[in-house]
């Protein structure tokens, strides 16, 4: 039984789930905005709020461990050089889902996630 767990497999098995959110991960660090299924979305939001947190600490072996998750170099420097620093004065709630409507192809539920710069007030 899977009480109490909270784990978002997107049917399929763990490593294409996995695949499926190291990709959207990187495409949202590149973009900083992105259009995609609201399960994805929740799923997408976890790993990055993990990793952005994770990111903040700054020393070698967090940063190591938040490469795993991004493709390539580019995404790697912007997300460290570029956004980290305007990430870092909040303590949570980094990405933002909005939905947007339904997919007009199969009816699933589209949603725009973003990242959260600065504070809001």
């Amino acid at each position: 039984m899977r009480h109490r767990q909270k784990k978002i497999k997107l049917g399929s098995d763990a490593e294409h789930t996995r695949s499926i959110l190291r990709n959207l991960f990187t495409s949202l660090i590149e973009h900083e905005k992105i259009t995609t299924t609201f399960a994805k979305a929740k799923a997408l939001k976890q790993v990055a709020d993990r990793l952005i947190e994770k990111a903040k600490k700054g020393d070698l072996s967090s940063r190591r461990e938040v490469s795993v998750w991004l493709k390539n170099k580019n995404a790697y420097k912007k997300f460290f050089h570029q956004l980290l620093p305007h990430l870092s004065s909040r303590t949570g709630g980094h990405v933002r889902i909005i939905r947007t409507g339904y997919r007009k192809g199969d009816g699933a539920l589209m949603a725009q996630v973003e990242l959260l710069k600065e504070e809001t007030k």
